[in-house]
């Protein structure tokens, strides 16, 4: 496994990371034993950062993390969780309730204190609301030795820029928009590394879009994106390849960016993964599925406010 400097923070990551919303049961149902074994796993495979958030599984994920880290070192993980988003339309991103947030998630892992908390999509609330009240009180937290850093996550790049250059932010966390369907977190990247801030991806498969199995039923993704993402999957099989492993590699091999996290409940998937990255990557057929895809390339989805697009 290979570590990154994670901007400013001082933590040393590992360049593929574990997603706990897998053992929220967002995907699929899980066997809670499995879900253990899933993140023992991962540590010993030299995974060494974990994201969870409390809207996953709703609160399910954080509780079943908590029981799997129950006698494991804390030097052996850095622990990543959210505030702000409790259910799918559910947000609360006022400084009492973040502060309570907090509590109730070092409760459920059972731990003293976590490396990294973050603004869980940012794009649903004024930013105005982010800047002024939500990250002022988790820096309160900070001084308080319950959180040692603070960042922000979201779907919309831009709104990532518009948040750091009006506060200090550690980190940002932004899913299926470093993919290979979608590289459009790389125009933002210049402005968060000039600030020392630390960037983390998240949904290398752009929730199952880039996978022979394809999205899920209820994706947002346009029409048009899809077919030519299940183009692009039919390809890699008629070369005897997987778009998963390719998708994989793409993504954990852009070393500006700190870690991908990638989720799953299942203890052979992660191994699977471990090795993948290990793998040579087929520059061959990474050229094939990037002209396949070209036609939709960084076409996305939107949700949240207006104004917080990109």
């Amino acid at each position: 496994m290979k570590y990154r400097q994670l901007g400013r923070t001082g933590l040393q990551v590992s360049a593929l990371s574990f997603g706990a919303s897998s053992l929220g049961g967002v995907f699929r149902d899980i066997d809670e034993a499995e879900g253990v074994r899933t993140v023992h796993v991962a540590l010993d495979e030299g995974i060494n950062f974990i994201d969870v958030a409390p809207y996953y599984g709703e609160t399910r994920a954080e509780t079943v993390l908590g029981k799997s880290l129950r006698g494991i070192a804390r030097d052996r993980y850095y622990l990543a969780t959210k505030v702000g988003r409790y259910g799918a339309r559910e947000f609360d991103f006022s400084a009492e309730r973040v502060a309570a947030s907090v509590d109730e998630s070092l409760g459920r892992l059972g731990v003293d204190h976590i490396d990294l908390i973050q603004v869980h999509d940012i794009e649903f609330v004024s930013l105005d609301t982010v800047i002024e009240e939500t990250l002022p009180a988790l820096r309160q937290l900070q001084q308080a030795g319950k959180v040692s850093h603070v960042g922000i996550t979201g779907l919309p790049v831009g709104a990532f820029l518009k948040v750091a250059e009006r506060a200090e932010v550690d980190t940002v966390l932004s899913y299926s928009r470093y993919c290979l369907n979608d590289t459009s977190l790389l125009g933002v990247l210049p402005g968060l590394q000039e600030r020392g801030i630390g960037v983390l991806t998240a949904s290398p498969l752009s929730m199952g879009l880039l996978s022979q199995r394809g999205p899920p039923q209820w994706h947002p993704a346009p029409e048009e994106l899809k077919r030519a993402c299940a183009g692009a999957a039919e390809h890699c099989a008629r070369r005897g390849a997987d778009l998963a492993k390719l998708a994989v590699q793409f993504a954990v091999g852009e070393e500006r960016l700190a870690s991908c996290i990638v989720g799953s409940a299942d203890p052979e998937n992660i191994r699977r993964n471990c090795r993948w990255i290990e793998e040579p990557l087929d520059e061959e057929l990474l050229a094939e599925v990037l002209e396949i895809l070209e036609p939709v390339k960084d076409l996305c989805w939107y949700e949240g406010l207006p104004e917080n697009s990109d």
